[in-house]
């Protein structure tokens, strides 16, 4: 267990329900569960809890081909018959083509890591459930070299998902949920002054200010995130855009300069044209 507790960093703003819901994961020692809107910090948070804890960071990062196998280990039985086939004394020690997966590093870690299991529902349905034993246990046997391998530390565990798919009942019962909700303003104002500290306070209100407004039209596909917030402020900043065009009032204005840091598919830029459309056939300039 760990011996300080996590409170976030000066890069990453966490609030008080993040930050008693990793500290309790660590007590309870389970996984913590974390789900969100894509782009509100849930794989930064594992890196941040390491940096905040002073503990080594072992991430995978899952796609759809992985197999809960991997993390533990792979046995390389071409590499070892290639080897063969060239005479290579190697092949007499199956060891060496044993590849250690990320949950084996961090059972040898030699103290306590974090471990990021990054978008579990990218996976097949029995990925999360084929790790359940290795999990709970904090243990598991190499067959080929008849090894049983233990965690020298339990690590702590962050387990990301985007709601692609559910999530077995076994699995969510050994860890410990967390959802993390869209910053409001003010959270949000804190989180913008962290990577541009000099960044005048008016265009830091015109700029959220139209951020929310695109957040709140209905229909949108893809509603933009923080890390495209930041990506937009970056542009206003570099084209020199003054607050005042971000202003709502005029209907031109009803579309974002250099919307494409906020928008992300046609079917969005189009609902936003149809809007300003319908604006200024109700409020003619």
């Amino acid at each position: 267990m760990a011996d300080s507790k996590f409170s976030g960093t000066s890069s990453y703003i966490a609030t008080d329900d993040l930050t008693m819901a990793v500290n309790a994961a660590v007590t309870l020692e389970r996984p913590i569960l974390v789900k969100g809107e894509p782009g509100t910090g849930k794989t930064q948070l594992a890196i941040e809890v390491a940096k905040s804890l002073g503990r080594p960071l072992h991430e995978w990062h899952i796609k759809s081909t992985t197999k809960a196998q991997q993390g533990l280990y792979e046995y390389d039985a071409v590499a070892r018959l290639r080897d063969s086939q060239l005479g290579d004394d190697r092949v007499h020690n199956i060891g060496n083509y044993i590849v250690r997966g990320k949950v084996w590093e961090a059972f040898e870690s030699e103290e306590q890591p974090v471990l990021l299991i990054d978008e579990i529902d990218k996976a097949d349905i029995e990925f999360p459930n084929d790790l359940l034993r290795e999990l709970d246990r904090m243990e598991f046997y190499v067959y080929e070299t008849k090894q049983l391998i233990k965690a020298r530390h339990r690590p702590i565990i962050v387990i990301t998902s985007n709601n692609e798919k559910e999530l077995p009942d076994a699995f969510l019962r050994r860890c410990f949920f967390h959802y993390i909700k869209f910053p409001d303003k003010e959270t949000m104002a804190e989180i913008v002054d962290v990577h541009y500290p000099d960044l005048k306070k008016d265009l830091l209100r015109e700029a959220l200010e139209a951020f929310y407004k695109v957040r709140d039209v209905r229909g949108l596909k893809k509603k933009p995130s923080t890390s495209e917030l930041l990506d937009w402020i970056k542009l206003l900043l570099a084209e020199d855009i003054p607050p005042e065009v971000l202003r709502g009032g005029d209907s031109r204005n009803a579309i974002p300069p250099l919307y494409g840091a906020l928008l992300k598919n046609e079917q969005d830029v189009h609902l936003f044209e149809q809007l300003v459309f319908l604006d200024r056939r109700t409020n003619p300039q």
